[in-house]
């Protein structure tokens, strides 16, 4: 029961999300067609307004707009970008995947770094261990944009170590490997960004978790027994560490897909954050508003996925969903 209660809650949810999505431009003061259209509205002759009032069945009955919204939003019919002149389905889906694969190595590099290293730093003697805690705590200090900015004009502009811009080369003749490494290096100085930015955090959980762990009487027992150090940190420390370090890697799942517009605009990187903020300067309200639904849905997605992996780490939380 409670496992189909909490089902039924995300899909509540997402349908908010999908109502708020519908609502959000209703509300905007204006003309609908200039929500649609942005400034070209004063081009427009009253024949082509009356044909895109048609169209978006505008002149029909709110409930009549809703049920042919959500028609689209099922058979993946999204429309045309007004400023890029394609169907917004194809761009928002492209621009998913690169987005996905950005954010989704941030996480994983992230969580395993900073889990390390917080994990030397708890083990390591007093004085070595405020040294690495204050190195890598500062690196919190840094807004992400200005690492991107520092990182592209030293390792692009000044060393054109790696590419300035884009997520691969648009002019050269590549067959699968050449490609792949043009992809690569086209990665290295965003996702070097998005990591140093976000270490931190696992790292500060990690070093917690094991002062905490050290604490505890069945690590004591387990030294007066003569159990090898090796055993202790991987079958006690570790082992217990490592579930607030988890909690904290649910938390960033929900954001994978919103965490990287400015890393995404500084390179010019072709993801979500990009496509929203380029979006934004060119008034394009229905790219905007796709991006804003598929953003939502994949964060909702996320952690019910974050749900369904937390047990199988801690199974003292039981079948919760």
């Amino acid at each position: 029961m409670k496992k189909n209660k909490k089902f039924i809650n995300y899909l509540i949810l997402i349908f908010l999300v999908i109502l708020m999505n519908f609502l959000l431009p209703k509300l905007l003061p204006g003309n609908p067609i200039s929500y649609i259209v942005g400034e070209d509205i004063a081009n427009l002759t009253t024949s082509q307004k009356n044909a895109i009032l048609s169209e978006y069945k505008l002149n029909e009955p709110l409930y009549i707009q809703f049920f042919y919204y959500l028609k689209n939003i099922f058979t993946l019919d999204f429309g045309m970008s007004f400023s890029k002149k394609l169907p917004i389905f194809d761009i928002v889906k492209s621009a998913t995947l690169w987005t996905l694969l950005l954010s989704s190595l941030n996480i994983i590099i992230s969580t395993l770094l900073g889990s390390y290293f917080g994990y030397k730093s708890a083990m390591k003697k007093r004085e070595e261990s405020l040294k690495m805690n204050m190195a890598v705590s500062s690196l919190s200090c840094f807004p992400i944009f200005w690492v991107s900015m520092i990182l592209l004009v030293i390792f692009s502009v000044k060393l054109n170590i790696f590419p300035t811009y884009g997520a691969y080369s648009i002019h050269g003749d590549f067959n699968i490997i050449t490609r792949l490494f043009d992809i690569v290096s086209h990665f290295v100085l965003p996702l070097t960004a998005m990591v140093i930015t976000s270490i931190t955090t696992f790292y500060i959980q990690m070093r917690v978790s094991v002062l905490e762990v050290l604490q505890e009487d069945y690590i004591f027992m387990a030294k007066v027994k003569s159990i090898p150090n090796h055993v202790i940190e991987k079958k006690y420390i570790i082992k217990n560490s490592i579930l607030p370090v988890f909690t904290i890697f649910m938390l960033n799942i929900g954001s994978i897909f919103s965490g990287s517009i400015a890393v995404e605009t500084v390179f010019s990187y072709p993801g979500l954050g990009k496509i929203m903020f380029d979006a934004i300067i060119a008034r394009d309200y229905p790219l905007i508003q796709y991006c804003f639904l598929t953003i939502s849905t994949m964060v909702i997605f996320s952690n019910y996925l974050a749900d369904k992996l937390y047990k199988y780490i801690d199974p003292r939380v039981g079948d919760g969903i």
